[in-house]
């Protein structure tokens, strides 16, 4: 075979291994996003009820004393307000006090394998939600309460973009996605930062880059970050309820995130 001929078939050659890698990474980079998908037709025992038209016009999972002046609200990932198990972590916030408020922000369109989740994404924007939110938070403070918010994946930008506000006190971000290091420059609030420590979406080494920043700045502002070990993606709000230590490690994230809430009672 002529030199030139076999030049073109090893650049081809190359070049089809280059694609087939960069769309494995692709779908690797997006996978963790959607592991261990919830059912969402399954629900078990529900302290809380479904609301609807709250301010802003969401409908909402709620539970914990409604007369409670502190409210706390949780953003979910992108399977939405329905998932099973972010609705048992809303009860046992509720439990201990605080009056939970899980929106809707996907307008009953949450993500499902039948969808392209980069286009998903693009019409379901964690930043437009914050600004379309604010008529809820404002009701909520209207009522006297105090607000914190707690984030988890999707939710994790929401609640960053929610702490670049005067709408809350305190935000938890439980393994984030799409939070950026500039976001860091802009938050008000107390934040805490829950990553883990196989998470591709948002690596440790992104998360540690979020507290260089934190610790950098001029006005200091209180921060707490911690890398979770032996988990990825989703380990506190979709985790394996077979696997005793993704169990554990939900409890503990849990356990953080209501701390750092108890830590800046109003």
């Amino acid at each position: 075979m002529p030199s030139a001929v076999m030049g073109s078939t090893a650049l081809l050659s190359l070049l089809l291994f280059t694609v087939h890698v960069a769309a494995a990474a692709t779908v690797h980079e997006h996978s963790q996003c959607l592991h261990n998908p919830p059912d969402l037709s399954q629900h078990g025992v529900e302290a809380g009820k479904e609301v609807g038209n709250l301010p802003g016009g969401f409908r909402a999972y709620v539970t914990g004393p409604p007369s409670s002046r502190r409210a706390v609200v949780l953003a979910s990932d992108v399977y939405g307000f329905k998932a099973p198990l972010l609705r048992k972590i809303s009860d046992k916030v509720g439990m201990i006090g605080y009056y939970v408020v899980v929106p809707d922000f996907f307008n009953g369109d949450p993500y499902n394998d039948s969808k392209n989740l980069s286009e998903w994404i693009k019409s379901h924007s964690p930043v437009t939600a914050a600004q379309d939110a604010k008529p809820l938070f404002d009701y909520l403070r209207q009522e006297g309460k105090s607000v914190r918010v707690g984030g988890y994946c999707w939710g994790g930008k929401f609640a960053t973009e929610m702490a670049k506000t005067d709408n809350i006190e305190v935000a938890v971000l439980s393994h984030p996605a799409n939070v950026t290091v500039d976001d860091m420059k802009e938050v008000k609030w107390p934040i805490e930062i829950l990553g883990a420590q196989k998470d591709t979406i948002t690596p440790p080494e992104q998360v540690h880059q979020f507290e260089q920043v934190l610790s950098e700045r001029k006005d200091k502002i209180q921060y707490f970050v911690k890398i979770f070990p032996r988990v990825a993606h989703g380990f506190a709000s979709r985790y394996n309820t077979s696997d005793p230590f993704a169990v554990k490690s939900a409890e503990k994230a849990l356990a953080y995130m209501l701390d750092w809430f108890h830590k800046y009672l109003k």
